[in-house]
């Protein structure tokens, strides 16, 4: 996929502004052909070097660029050239859902297995234990622990798993533990 097709799609646009922010975002969404220094992305994108030198970091460190070091013969610096690789994004977010689909999952078990309290006042939640050990009493504000009904938290959950497993075209739960590890 080429690069103005995958930076027209709004999904590697977030995915890029997760990655490098709104400071990245203007060397993130401009990758040249061929190779390129930071201080020439500096200068055409009007930005600062470190800003730039950030960036390209974070992309080199999702291995979303790569670069190679020259030696100056006369002064000894090196310069480096960058050269962007978007072609592996597809993959890598697909990666991604498949970490958040894990995460879901032992997310929605921790709160099936737990039962809750909850301060009106304050909002701190604490699970059975913490709140037992405080006289169902907030630490904070001295106020009641009421029972949390968590059941809309572990819906809302369900169907986000679902829409994962949907996109994912992953089928059970044992698909995603197969693939997520993997």
């Amino acid at each position: 996929m080429a690069f103005e097709e995958l930076l027209n799609d709004p999904v590697i646009q977030k995915y890029l502004h997760e990655l490098v922010g709104p400071t990245g975002m203007p060397v993130a969404a401009a990758p040249p052909d061929g190779e390129v220094t930071d201080e020439e992305l500096a200068e055409e994108l009007g930005l600062e070097l470190n800003d730039v030198r950030r960036a390209l970091f974070i992309l080199y460190e999702n291995d979303l660029a790569s670069y190679r070091r020259l030696r100056d013969e006369d002064s000894g610096w090196l310069t480096y050239l960058w050269t962007f690789e978007y072609d592996s994004i597809p993959e890598q977010l697909e990666s991604e859902m498949y970490r958040l689909l894990d995460a879901l999952h032992e997310r929605k078990q921790y709160e099936e297995d737990n039962e809750f309290y909850l301060c009106g006042q304050c909002q701190l939640r604490f699970e059975f234990g913490e709140a037992m050990e405080f006289g169902f009493e907030c630490p904070q504000c001295g106020g009641q622990l009421e029972t949390m009904e968590n059941s809309r938290l572990v819906e809302a959950m369900e169907m986000r798993i679902e829409e994962l497993r949907e996109e994912l075209n992953v089928t059970d739960e044992t698909d995603v533990d197969g693939v997520a590890g993997a």
